[in-house]
């Protein structure tokens, strides 16, 4: 159980979901751990938030376990979709903990977002990588399948191809360098422009830890230099989870000693803060 979730289902607002998929990582598999590495990593904050004065053991939060992974992607991704979208259909918000990224088309497709904010090293706009269009590389793609607009936080690699369609107009880069100058404005910024404004909008936040420069978060499969800093990624986190209405933290794997854990679980935490405090 997720430190702190201690709502029962039926009174929950916020309903956390472990999907351990690890099929199609690539260079460092290990993301089935990611759910239950979190969980066990988090277990060091303390319940106390002094950022909004709340107690996350107070905030209604449930963990309803982790739904096993089986090696078929588009019918598990439908199966966790079904699951998210009934804490959507009881009010709640799912909080969904991967697992590869590709898990993160689940809770787009339970919570039908007109905007896809994504912490992201990489921008995942392939159609498919290496044969396969159901690879943690082809996420954002997917998510502009539902999604009107896709703002990717912190992408510094990519293909040739990928960039040409990352200045598509559905597509907004907000590079590490940018939130580093003008911090979570900038996404907000990005985000307003996107859709003409959040207050009615429908959100999805995905955060892939490895948005994370690797010295900050190194335990995930595809480590790419010069990006966020812990600081900044809860800074950006904190201001779009007023506007969310879904949300996930994916790609932890086990190749560290706890650092993408704990910051994925701090992550999660600071979502359910900001969210519950709006």
């Amino acid at each position: 159980m997720f430190p702190g979730a201690t709502a029962d289902r039926e009174d929950a607002n916020y309903v956390v979901v472990g999907a351990p998929l690890d099929i199609s990582t690539t260079f460092q598999p290990g993301t089935r751990s990611g759910p239950d590495r979190i969980r066990r990593f988090a277990g060091s904050f303390e319940d106390y938030d002094h950022r909004t004065d709340q107690h996350f053991s107070s905030l209604s939060v449930h963990d309803a376990g982790n739904v096993h992974a089986w090696n078929d992607p588009g019918e598990y991704v439908e199966y966790v979709a079904g699951t998210l979208r009934d804490a959507v259909d009881d009010d709640a918000v799912p909080l969904l903990l991967g697992g590869e990224h590709t898990v993160t088309v689940a809770g787009v497709r339970a919570v039908d977002p007109d905007l896809f904010v994504c912490l992201d090293a990489h921008l995942d706009l392939r159609t498919a990588f290496d044969g396969n269009s159901w690879s943690h590389a082809c996420v954002t793609h997917r998510a502009l399948e539902r999604a009107d607009h896709a703002v990717i936080v912190g992408a510094r690699a990519g293909s040739e191809a990928e960039w040409e369609r990352a200045h598509e107009d559905d597509v907004t880069v907000v590079s590490p360098e940018t939130v580093r100058e003008r911090g979570a404005a900038a996404v907000v910024d990005a985000a307003e422009a996107a859709v003409g404004g959040l207050a009615a909008a429908t959100t999805y936040l995905s955060v892939d830890i490895d948005a994370a420069d690797p010295g900050v978060a190194p335990g995930t499969g595809t480590m790419e230099p010069g990006g966020l800093s812990a600081r900044e990624m809860g800074t950006v986190v904190r201001a779009v989870a007023p506007h969310a209405d879904g949300a996930d933290v994916v790609e932890v794997n086990d190749r560290d000693d706890g650092q993408a854990a704990t910051l994925g679980g701090h992550l999660l935490r600071a979502f359910v803060f900001a969210h519950a405090d709006e």
